[in-house]
């Protein structure tokens, strides 16, 4: 009689089984943690935005609340900011110190005088002057290369900036100049 070397067919197939088994339990499971993973992202990016935020209103009252051409302003990590200022219009009810607009753009132009309000543009650059390392954020929804897409909307009529992350639907943070708060919304 001849030795053979191998697997015999129902060897072979309870190992294919197994492995449909365990496929089935995992992939699951791994889809769950990429969807972890996006609502991490966002969570970290809202919690070093909302960092950046109290830090530089932080910078404004250690220095006595500086103003600059009459308007509450900052210098925080090198950008100059122009900040909530309750003696604007349109502004009264508003907390005194949080960012609403960069002073100048990532060139170094500067942006113009204090924001008469909220705008996409400005809050794009908030997000990229804030952190260090910021994602890509446009208001173009056309553009794939973007990780959030900003813009400015209205609740309860204050104006907030809106960054939704682009790679998971309905994942958001926004951004309330009027008091500082930043609140992540996960779909």
């Amino acid at each position: 009689m001849k030795y053979q070397k191998g697997f015999s067919l129902v060897e072979l197939v309870i190992v294919i089984v197994v492995i449909g088994l365990l496929a089935t339990v995992a992939l699951p499971r791994f889809l769950d943690v990429s969807l972890e993973a996006k609502k991490a992202s966002i969570e970290g990016v809202a919690g070093g935005y909302a960092t950046a935020v109290l830090s530089a209103r932080a910078q404004w009252e250690a220095e006595a609340r500086p103003k600059t051409d009459g308007s509450n302003a900052v210098s925080y990590d090198g950008t100059e900011f122009w900040l909530t200022d309750p003696s604007k219009p349109n502004q009264s009810d508003f907390r005194p110190g949080y960012p609403i607009s960069p002073r100048e753009d990532l060139d170094g132009n500067d942006t113009g005088d204090y924001p008469g309000s909220l705008t996409a543009k400005e809050c794009i650059l908030l997000m990229e002057m804030l952190l260090q390392n910021a994602p890509y954020v446009t208001d173009d929804s056309n553009d794939n290369k973007a990780k959030y897409l900003a813009e400015v909307i209205s609740e309860n009529s204050r104006n907030q900036c809106k960054y939704t992350q682009q790679e998971n639907e309905g994942h958001f943070f926004t951004y309330e100049p009027e008091s500082g708060r930043v609140v992540v919304t996960l779909q």
